[in-house]
C-alpha cells in the first residue's frame, strides 16, 4: 500500500505508527489477487490487515453494499465494525447478526452500508427476505473462517456465496495454517500468505500449578492472590464449570464474572462490558472466548482446565504475549490429572506463597443508561452530562461504551452514589433516561 498523506492519517486515527510485515503483505496482495488466504495468528492485527484495502476497492458512488465479510460471532462483529469505524471513513457500515433486533438491522439496511458485516445465519435471513441487494458485492472476507466451519454454518455460507454473483474477489482470514476449503467458496488456486509461523509469540512463559486437591478452585484463589491484583482470563472446558467457578470465587471476595454460548446476548455482552472497563477483573470463560473477541490485552492467562486439542490451547494464549508484550500461562494439575501430550514436560512449576492476600476489588463500577446511538446519543453527550450536572470530575470517568439502544459507563466506585444523587432529576439532551449500576452476571448475592 502506498504511503500517501491520507494513509498516514487513518495510521494516526488508529494510534499506530506504522503496519507491520504482515498487513503490508496481505493488503497489497489483496488488491492484486483475486483469491487470498491470510493466515496469521491471534492478536497480530490480521482485521486491519483486510480492512485497509478496501478503502482501494471501494467505489463511492455505489449506493449499495460492495462488501460482505462473513464471521462466526456477534463478538468479531462487533469488533471488526469498531476498527472500520476508527478508519474514520465516509463509508457506511453496519453489523447484522442473531440476536440483535431484525427491525434495526433492516432499517439500517433501506440505507444500504458500502460495507457489511455479519453472522451466517442472519445474513442468508436477510438475503432470504430480499432485505438488501447482492448485485454489487464484489468483495467477500471470510474471517476465522475455520471456527465458521466448526460451528457447522456451511448450508448458510454455501446459500450466501451462491447469491453473489459479480464476486470478483473472495479472502479467506484464519489463525489456523490446516484447513480445508470447501468448493462453494469459489477460492481456487489462492494467493497464500502464511504467517503463523513467523509471527508465533516467544515472549509466552508457561507455568505448571500444582493443586493437591481435585477441585482446583482453593489452588486458583491462591494464585489470582498472587497476581498482584492483576486482571486474569481463566478458561474452562465447560460451561457449568464457569459459572461454579465464578460464584466460588465471588464467595471467597474476589470480583470475577463468567462468559459462555449459553448465556443469552444480553448477559454475554454486559459481562464483556464489565471486564473491559475493569468493574470486574477476572473472566471465567470457555474457549468461546479464545479468539475473536474485544477484549483487552491480558499478562496472566489460567487454564483450569486444559482443551483436547492443541489448537484450542494456543488460541487461548494467543489472548496474552501479543504484538511485542510478554505475558504467562498458567496450567493448573491435580498430580493424578493426565496431562495432554502437547504439553511439555519440562515447563517449569510455580510455587504459590503459602499466606494469601486478597486481590484490589476494581477500580470502576458500570452504570447502565436506557438510550443509546438510535437515541442520538454518543460519547460526548455522556461525558458532558456526568461532568456538568453530575459533577464528576473527569479522572474519575472511564470506558463509555455506546450500543444501539442503551449505553454503559465506567465510574469511580467511591464517586457512583454522589453522581447518581446529582443526576436523578437532571435530562440528557432534553430527557429523562434512567441511569443505575449495571447488574452484574453472577448468581451469588453481591457483598
Amino acid at each position: 500500500m502506498k504511503k500517501n498523506d491520507s494513509h498516514t492519517t487513518i495510521l494516526q486515527n488508529l494510534g499506530i505508527q506504522a503496519l507491520n510485515t504482515m498487513q503490508e503483505t496481505a493488503g497489497t496482495a489483496i488488491v492484486q489477487d483475486t483469491n487470498v488466504v491470510l493466515l496469521s495468528p491471534t492478536g497480530s492485527g490480521k482485521t486491519l490487515a483486510f480492512l485497509l484495502p478496501l478503502l482501494t476497492l471501494l467505489d463511492p458512488e455505489v449506493s449499495s453494499v460492495q462488501c460482505l465479510i462473513l464471521v462466526p460471532s456477534r463478538e468479531l462483529a462487533l469488533q471488526i465494525e469498531q476498527v472500520w469505524k476508527k478508519l474514520k471513513t465516509d463509508y457506511k457500515v453496519n453489523v447484522c447478526y442473531g440476536g440483535h433486533s431484525l427491525d434495526t438491522e433492516i432499517k439500517n439496511l433501506s440505507n444500504p452500508p458500502a460495507v457489511l458485516i455479519g453472522t451466517p445465519g442472519r445474513i442468508a435471513d436477510h438475503i432470504d427476505r430480499g432485505n438488501f441487494k447482492t448485485d454489487r458485492i464484489k468483495t467477500l472476507i471470510l474471517d476465522e473462517f475455520d471456527k465458521s466451519l466448526q460451528l457447522g454454518f456451511h448450508d448458510e455460507m454455501s446459500f450466501i456465496i451462491g447469491n453473489l454473483k459479480k464476486l470478483s474477489k473472495r479472502v479467506l482470514v484464519s489463525a489456523t495454517s490446516e484447513i480445508e476449503i470447501p468448493k462453494y467458496t469459489g477460492v481456487v488456486t489462492p494467493t497464500v500468505l502464511d504467517f503463523i509461523v513467523e509471527e508465533e509469540p516467544t515472549n509466552l512463559t508457561e507455568k505448571i500449578v500444582i493443586s493437591k486437591e481435585k477441585d482446583k478452585i482453593n489452588t486458583l484463589f491462591q494464585l489470582l492472590c498472587s497476581l498482584k491484583s492483576e486482571s486474569a482470563l481463566i478458561f474452562c472446558n465447560h460451561r457449568d464449570a464457569a459459572e461454579r467457578i465464578s460464584d466460588a470465587l465471588n464467595e471467597k471476595g474476589i470480583y470475577s464474572t463468567y462468559y459462555h454460548g449459553g448465556m443469552n446476548q444480553d448477559e454475554r455482552e454486559r459481562a464483556l462490558i464489565q471486564f473491559r472497563n475493569k468493574s470486574v477483573s477476572y473472566l471465567i470463560t470457555t474457549d468461546l472466548a479464545a479468539r475473536g473477541l474485544d477484549i483487552p490485552e491480558m499478562k496472566h492467562v489460567i487454564h483450569y482446565h486444559l482443551p483436547a486439542k492443541e489448537e484450542e490451547y494456543t488460541h487461548r494464549n494467543g489472548r496474552t504475549a501479543r504484538m511485542l508484550a510478554s505475558g504467562t500461562a498458567y496450567l493448573l494439575f491435580h498430580d493424578s490429572e493426565k496431562r495432554p501430550d502437547y504439553i511439555s514436560g519440562s515447563l517449569p512449576v510455580l510455587t504459590l506463597p503459602a499466606q494469601s492476600q486478597l486481590p484490589k476489588p476494581p477500580e470502576f463500577q458500570t452504570l447502565y443508561i436506557s438510550g443509546g446511538k438510535k437515541n442520538k446519543l454518543n460519547k460526548i453527550d455522556i461525558v458532558g452530562f456526568f461532568s456538568q450536572k453530575g459533577k464528576l470530575e473527569k479522572g474519575n470517568l472511564g470506558l463509555i461504551e455506546v450500543k444501539d439502544f442503551i449505553s454503559f459507563a465506567a465510574v469511580k466506585y467511591g464517586k457512583v452514589r454522589e453522581l447518581l444523587q446529582n443526576i436523578r432529576e437532571e435530562k440528557m439532551k432534553g430527557r429523562k433516561y434512567k441511569i443505575e449500576v449495571a447488574r452484574k452476571v453472577i448468581k451469588t448475592e453481591e457483598k
